[in-house]
């Protein structure tokens, strides 16, 4: 997923104010991703959730000193999401190529018994290999059940209006940003 264009950028401006349009715009591709990625089947949907999570902590980890307090106590559940999608999207990636594998071996045995083979070749694989994918199976419908109660539990907590009114917030005078000044 390519990240949104930021408008209103500008290089002369204060810090604060650009780092607040660059983490509202990162935080409105997050939150842009649902409902959709309530849908279990929206694998593209929760991947680039996942890499819009990204986005939005890095941005975070070095703009929050510029805003109120909640834009760095907002980094720790976002890493958290970034997390949780991330393993949805290593078992969504890693399904195909088990049960390739696994078709692979199943393929091989049958054109072995058609030679004449007495038995299966790859009869010990497939057991594996079927445990492995029962494995992601149910270690993908855990983690999505996770990502869902955080997700829930963000908004029941005000994440977003929270985390907006943080970014508007400055750690300095006038509305601008004050970095390493008391």
């Amino acid at each position: 997923m390519k990240a949104g264009k930021v408008r209103g950028l500008d290089p002369t401006g204060p810090l604060g104010d650009n780092a607040e349009r660059i983490v509202l715009a990162r935080l409105d591709e997050l939150c842009g991703f649902m409902p959709r990625a309530e849908d279990p089947a929206e694998t593209a949907a929760l991947h680039d959730m996942r890499i819009a999570a990204k986005r939005l902590r890095y941005i975070l980890e070095i703009t929050h000193p510029c805003f109120g307090p909640y834009a760095e106590a907002a980094i720790g559940p976002v890493k958290q999401l970034q997390e949780v999608l991330g393993d949805v999207h290593d078992c969504d990636e890693q399904l195909p190529e088990v049960r390739a594998f696994l078709d692979e071996l199943v393929t091989a045995d049958a054109a072995a018994l058609a030679c004449g083979a007495a038995a299966l070749p790859h009869r010990e694989a497939y057991e594996g290999l079927v445990a492995l994918t029962a494995d992601l199976l149910a270690r993908r419908e855990l983690r999505f059940a996770e990502f869902l109660e955080l997700w829930r539990d963000l908004e029941r907590k005000g994440f977003r209006p929270r985390l907006e009114y943080a970014v508007a917030e400055r750690s300095g005078a006038n509305g601008r940003a004050t970095i390493g000044r008391p």
